[in-house]
């Protein structure tokens, strides 16, 4: 995968009303600076270095040589990324970030204690932050986890195991390990069955020819003795006119406002494949007629790529809801967890296993990370596969 990128596509709304949420107009703008190349803005670099040290009087000129060298090893980690073919996001938003928040503790240091001591303290704290830095650039984005699950349906017969592999989120800009690590994954655990809950591109590759034979590539071979099904992810990502090209001649059934009936040893399931749309009135309104088409009692699997439908779900007869689009936050906070999910319903279903009524939920973290602009970062949020085993408890 080549590290040049085409210039930033025009990026339509995340909203039916044409509006956008804040999440994407950040995502837009960050994408807009990075059409910057750091060099160009030297100055900017060179004034907030100069106001992060000024206020520490007599020792100014060792806070600036530990400032810079801070701000030099950022430019150095950020820039190497696409080099090493691990992500390919732009150098200069989360250059910036990382100066405003090295400017903003050096600046609280100097008033709180000007002293060597004080430095020296300062020094460690940016040391951590270069430290938690790198961990999420360069190690947890390809920190596979394998998440494993046990369901039994009621109406299960017999002790025989179903396996379902479930991925979501691939947001795929060029084949990293982490991509690779996914293959090997679903290769070594032999599921019968493969679903997949959107978002193949991010919205700096979905226009990129490369990353979509990329995206392709990577799809082509899961592969399982029952089927790989899949279902579109955001409308802003996974645009009409793109996808089906991916999916184009591929042995994916993708699942477009669709049913499938699953046979496995005696038992059946259904899957219900919903598209998502900025209408979620309209989505809603698609599942409960799958739902009607389904024989009574039947066991069902719901895939839809937001978990924004579930409150509307907790008393239908859609057993188990399968969907991504949160990341689990991408960054979350000890004690806290996401800063945001990109879902109405904020933290409400960030990640993870929620029950309401009738319906089982799982939110997956899914595996890439946001595009454009943003920093190609993971923090207390691994990139995720779940490995979900249908069947009775063996007595």
């Amino acid at each position: 995968m080549t590290t040049s990128r085409p210039s930033l596509p025009d990026i339509p709304p995340d909203r039916a009303d044409g509006k956008s949420s804040w999440v994407h107009q950040a995502l837009i703008y960050s994408g807009k600076l990075g059409q910057i190349a750091p060099l160009t803005l030297m100055p900017v670099w060179i004034a907030l270095i100069f106001i992060a040290c000024w206020f520490w009087r007599d020792l100014r000129l060792p806070a600036a040589i530990v400032t810079t060298i801070y701000f030099i090893t950022d430019w150095i980690m950020l820039g190497l990324l696409p080099r090493q073919q691990r992500s390919w996001g732009p150098v200069t938003p989360p250059l910036l970030g990382l100066t405003l928040l090295r400017m903003f503790l050096s600046l609280a240091g100097a008033f709180l204690v000007t002293t060597s001591t004080g430095l020296l303290a300062m020094a460690a704290i940016q040391a951590l932050i270069s430290t938690a830095a790198f961990y999420a650039t360069w190690v947890e984005p390809f920190r596979v986890r394998v998440t494993q699950l046990r369901y039994t349906p009621a109406q299960w017969q017999g002790q025989n195991m179903l396996r379902i592999l479930h991925i979501s989120d691939l947001h795929f800009e060029g084949m990293s390990p982490r991509e690779q690590a996914v293959l090997d994954y679903a290769r070594q655990l032999k599921p019968d069955l493969i679903l997949l809950t959107g978002d193949y591109l991010n919205l700096s590759s979905v226009y990129d020819p490369e990353a979509q034979q990329g995206a392709r590539h990577f799809l082509e071979q899961l592969k399982a003795p029952l089927g790989v099904y899949a279902v579109t992810g955001s409308p802003v990502v996974d645009r009409e006119g793109i996808v089906p090209e991916i999916f184009n001649k591929l042995k994916i059934r993708w699942l477009n406002d669709e049913t499938a009936s699953i046979r496995y040893q005696g038992n059946e399931l259904w899957l219900l494949g919903v598209r998502c749309t900025y209408a979620q009135d309209r989505d809603l309104k698609v599942v409960e007629q799958l739902v009607e088409k389904v024989p009574r009692g039947a066991f069902t699997i719901l895939l839809y790529h937001t978990p924004d439908l579930m409150p509307s779900l907790a008393s239908s007869n859609v057993n188990l809801y399968l969907c991504g689009h949160t990341h689990g936050g991408q960054i979350r906070l000890p004690m806290y967890g996401a800063i945001a999910t990109s879902s109405k319903w904020g933290k409400r279903y960030e990640m993870g296993l929620y029950r309401e009524g009738k319906t089982t939920l799982y939110v997956s973290r899914g595996l890439g990370m946001e595009g454009l602009g943003a920093p190609r970062a993971r923090f207390l949020a691994q990139p995720e596969i779940v490995l979900l085993t249908l069947g009775s408890e063996v007595a």
